[in-house]
């Protein structure tokens, strides 16, 4: 039985259980705070000398950088070029290197346009990484979507959907433009009999039918709020005996698949599936750093606490031990800092 069969035991009652998800995310469950004693120039003159002369202090670079909040850090990042003529992101890039570089140069930028060059990373280039775009847009709430869509606007002059539209086609193109909208409903209310209705829908498009009709699931699973997809879960399996995750993996494959099945997982706990994802980052032979500096950075001032809890749950370790084990260096230092310390 796997971490999701078990969750749907907690569909049971949907409406009553409180909704884990980035619909409710708080500042409240990050693992990084706002410094209480911050004084601007102190932390520009520490940044300077690790920086300058022979040599680069990294341990200081990771106690001012992993120790403030994000709104701290960028007026860190103003002062500094006011100080010193030269952007902190350059100094940064000039000398560090590698994963290390990544994860500073992540921290020292504005959230919104952190993810819309996470995005923009994932569909330039050869080829595309469908499985950076289903992460991003799937444990994103509207106002996170709407945000890095207006900041990759700002940095390419073009609509996120318009290049969407050119770098990822069929079904799992058509969920991705749609979600990029940020229009998925946001409404806390559950019409039961809107959400059987809409379970025998995709009943009908999926396991009753010959082939899956897969723009009846794009349609649903991308515009309906996270405690009415709750609720299609439990009437979903009251008419199939199946749940809707099991129902998906069975009728689709390929990015698609993941996209719904990510975003079912997301309606579940947000936490949760990023926690799947920081696990397989870390499983068998070499680490994806990328996508441990995503979550680390992104989640730090969300609901890293949340993603810990669900780790060690899931995995029987902490978040904590597994970075200790797979990662090095002032980046691991970096990483375990921004972490927070033992479940």
């Amino acid at each position: 039985m796997s971490v999701w069969d078990d969750l749907d035991l907690l569909m049971d009652s949907p409406i009553a259980t409180p909704v884990t998800s980035v619909a409710v995310a708080s500042s409240a469950r990050g693992t990084v705070k706002a410094s209480a004693n911050f004084k601007v120039a102190d932390d520009v003159a520490v940044l300077r000398k690790a920086m300058e002369g022979l040599g680069t202090t990294e341990k200081k670079l990771v106690e001012v950088l992993t120790q403030r909040s994000n709104a701290q850090r960028l007026l860190i990042s103003d002062a500094y070029q006011k100080a010193t003529g030269r952007t902190l992101i350059a100094d940064l890039k000039s000398d560090t290197g590698g994963d290390f570089e990544d994860l500073l140069v992540a921290l020292v930028t504005p959230p919104d346009v952190y993810n819309c060059q996470e995005v923009m990373k994932a569909i330039k280039g050869a080829g595309t990484t469908e499985s950076v775009l289903t992460e991003i847009f799937a444990s994103s709430s509207n106002k996170q979507i709407i945000a890095f869509s207006a900041a990759y606007l700002a940095e390419t002059g073009k609509a996120l959907s318009h290049d969407l539209q050119s770098e990822v086609s069929g079904d799992y193109g058509k969920a991705l433009i749609l979600l990029s909208e940020g229009k998925r409903d946001e409404s806390t209310q559950v019409d039961v009999a809107k959400a059987k209705a809409d379970a025998k829908i995709l009943y009908e498009a999926g396991e009753k039918k010959w082939g899956t009709d897969e723009s009846k699931f794009v349609d649903i699973l991308c515009h309906r709020s996270v405690p009415h997809l709750r609720q299609i879960m439990v009437e979903y399996k009251s008419i199939s005996k199946k749940s809707l995750q099991e129902v998906i993996e069975g009728e689709m494959s390929g990015s698609l698949e993941d996209l719904l099945v990510a975003i079912v997982k997301c309606a579940k706990s947000t936490p949760t599936y990023l926690a799947e994802r920081l696990f397989k980052a870390m499983k068998g032979p070499g680490t994806t750093e990328s996508i441990l500096t995503r979550i680390l950075v992104s989640r730090s001032e969300l609901d890293l606490l949340d993603i810990r809890a669900e780790y060690k749950k899931l995995f029987g370790t902490s978040v904590y031990s597994a970075l200790s084990s797979e990662v090095s260096g002032d980046y691991g230092d970096c990483l375990k800092s921004l972490c927070g310390g033992e479940d």
